[in-house]
């Protein structure tokens, strides 16, 4: 039985239902990762699965006995001692525990009722196992090199995040749900989180996440929430994008087919035709059920437009930096003497942990604040600034005010639009734009972000982690739109897959106030760092000794004879590929048109998933069969 089931799962609040008849499966074991647009109801889902929201209708069934721990996206602000909030994980043990300890000090003061309540809180403790949870509370925080007496306060977003964690693993559920767990994670807790939860055998993950290398790291299978309803993709994130273009081009051919058909029956009820006649109430009948069909279907949410104004070139040089240090008070410095060439069109990646200096550098580079060194800045310089805080938007406005400045027209490389028809551009609605800021969500923030920032003509683009909250088909078309930005970038952001696909070179931070620059993306720099050279390089000195030895190894003097297993495997190995090779010509033929993932996508998806088992299948066969052939030709 499946640790969760859903079963035509319904769920709406006034607008389209955000679940429309859901069902999912969730197995034992799986790493399942769920995605889908900004808005479209994935963090209502988990709270479905966790008990804090109730459907509308249909069912949310677990497992008797399996225990779910959930670590929501928002990290808090409060302060506390890191062994008292992974303690909280326990429920109702923590707090007879923290009771038990108040009381025994208050009876130790000679407070007599105090000591009477000792002895309920005891056999109460007895009953939840609860004098070890002080051992379980210290066992995690070691395993996540946590200090249990510092102040959650005093962490960084990457260290409460690990304490969090630690909170929901505490009770060892059998489900863990995670929220956005890579949000402001600088890429250093990115990797460790992955490596903790690849570790943990048995756990069973559910999780939202935008970051496509953390999910190819993770997932063993991709479920979509697309208008309402749940989607299965086995495999990683490549995979799923594979599938749903096939589904896509599918489900695009049979709207057309439908609405050509809609709209020939609507020409025919225009005709002059009497309806009312008995021969025709048939397909009078059938035209009001089309038109009801059609404003039922829920049609793809677009995708964001967006595109850069155009501004005047700058100047072949974008900034000379010369021994640029800063300082605060008596700290030592977060930027130590340091020194490079911005030229017109770079695109940099600033990559380090949190608070190693990137935003500094950049407010220091642009002289926001003050440093030492020199800054030399090119000429005819257009900046427009991505601020990771947000700092740009009023939250008592909405969004039209934020984005036009209370303008009701806006230039788009010179010409003018209507703030609803650009906003429109962004998925904001004319409704949606009346909005008030602070009722939106991270990722329709930083849509509107984008929005203002593009209408600003610009040569120089800065932005500070603009992929946070962001959905994956818009973060492509972000990717998409600053590769083909003729101007200079320069980006932070711990997301390694966005880095990889936008910037030429990376400036690296150590934490120790040294930059050091490598030509490319994110895995280019893992390639290039000096630990990873003496890697490199013991790796080739081994090949090396293995190849030399292969070379001087004496010849096989004889040939080998085949066992009889071996001989039969021989004999039957081409018959085997020769069936393999007719089934995946078939299954090739089944999906050729995209028309079975409209029609039974269930039956799509398990022949797309048999067509992978059997490129492996024939890979295993004719390796094998290779092998007995060399042996038996000797």
């Amino acid at each position: 039985m499946a640790y969760i089931t859903l079963r035509d799962v319904q769920l709406a609040f006034g607008g389209p239902a955000l679940l429309n008849g859901a069902n999912f499966n969730l197995e034992r074991g799986e790493r399942v990762c769920l995605i889908g647009r900004n808005g479209e109801g994935k963090s209502t889902l988990l709270k479905l699965i966790e008990g804090s929201l109730l459907p509308d209708s249909g069912e949310v069934s677990l497992q008797n006995g399996i225990t779910i721990s959930m670590l929501a996206q928002d990290v808090p602000m409060d302060s506390g001692k890191v062994a008292d909030i992974v303690a909280d994980g326990a429920g109702e043990a923590a707090e007879v525990l923290r009771a038990y300890h108040e009381a025994s000090e208050a009876c130790v003061l000679g407070d007599m009722d105090a000591c009477e309540r000792m002895g309920n809180l005891q056999h109460k403790m007895d009953q939840l196992d609860g004098w070890a949870l002080e051992t379980k509370v210290n066992s995690i925080l070691s395993k996540m090199g946590l200090d249990p007496e510092a102040d959650l306060a005093d962490l960084s977003g990457g260290r409460k995040r690990r304490v969090l964690l630690a909170r929901a693993l505490l009770t060892q559920p059998d489900v863990l749900l995670l929220d956005e767990p890579t949000n402001h994670l600088d890429v250093e807790s990115i990797e460790w989180l992955e490596k903790f939860l690849l570790d943990q055998n048995n756990l069973t993950l559910l999780f939202i996440s935008h970051d496509r290398a953390f999910v190819d790291s993770i997932a063993t299978r991709i479920v979509e929430l697309d208008r309402g309803q749940l989607r299965s993709y086995e495999g990683n994130y490549s995979r799923y994008l594979d599938l749903k273009a096939q589904q896509m081009e599918a489900e695009e051919k049979q709207n057309a087919l439908f609405d050509k058909k809609l709209a020939e029956e609507e020409v025919w009820i225009r005709q002059g035709i009497k309806a009312r006649r008995t021969r025709n109430e048939g397909r009078v009948r059938a035209l009001k059920a089309l038109r009801e069909e059609s404003k039922a279907r829920r049609s793809q949410q677009g995708k964001v437009t967006m595109a850069t104004q155009d501004a005047n070139r700058s100047g072949k040089l974008v900034f000379e930096i010369e021994n640029l240090s800063v300082k605060f008070g008596d700290n030592a410095p977060i930027i130590n003497n340091f020194s490079a060439l911005v030229l017109r069109g770079d695109r940099i990646g600033l990559v380090g942990d949190n608070g190693v200096g990137k935003t500094t550098l950049i407010k220091a580079i642009l002289g926001e604040i003050e440093h030492g060194g020199t800054v030399k800045t090119g000429t005819q310089l257009e900046v427009a600034y991505f601020d990771q805080l947000r700092n740009a938007l009023d939250l008592e406005k909405s969004v039209k005010d934020n984005v036009s400045e209370g303008s009701d027209h806006v230039d788009v490389n010179g010409n003018r639009r209507h703030i609803y028809s650009y906003l429109q551009d962004f998925l904001f609605s004319p409704e949606r734009a009346r909005t008030p800021v602070k009722a939106l969500s991270g990722g329709e923030r930083n849509r509107i972000l984008l929005a203002k920032l593009l209408l600003k003509p610009s040569n120089l683009i800065v932005m500070d982690e603009p992929t946070n909250d962001l959905d994956m088909v818009t973060l492509e078309l972000l990717e998409e739109m600053l590769s083909g930005y003729t101007g200079t970038l320069l980006l932070i952001s711990h997301d390694r897959a966005f880095m990889d696909n936008v910037v030429t070179s990376t400036w690296v931070f150590d934490g120790k106030g040294n930059i050091d620059e490598y030509v490319g993306g994110y895995q280019d720099y893992l390639e290039q760092r000096p630990d990873q050279t003496v890697v490199d390089q013991k790796s080739a000195v081994k090949k090396a000794m293995a190849k030399a030895e292969a070379e001087t190894a004496p010849v096989a003097a004889k040939k080998v004879k085949l066992s009889y297993k071996d001989q039969r495997a021989l004999e039957q190995l081409p018959a085997e590929i020769e069936a393999l090779e007719k089934e995946q010509t078939e299954i090739n033929a089944q999906l050729a048109d995209g028309a079975l993932f409209v029609t039974d996508s269930d039956k799509a998806l398990k022949l797309s998933n048999r067509l992978s088992e059997i490129d492996e299948l024939l890979l295993e066969k004719l390796e094998r069969w290779e092998e007995l052939d060399n042996m038996n030709n000797g």
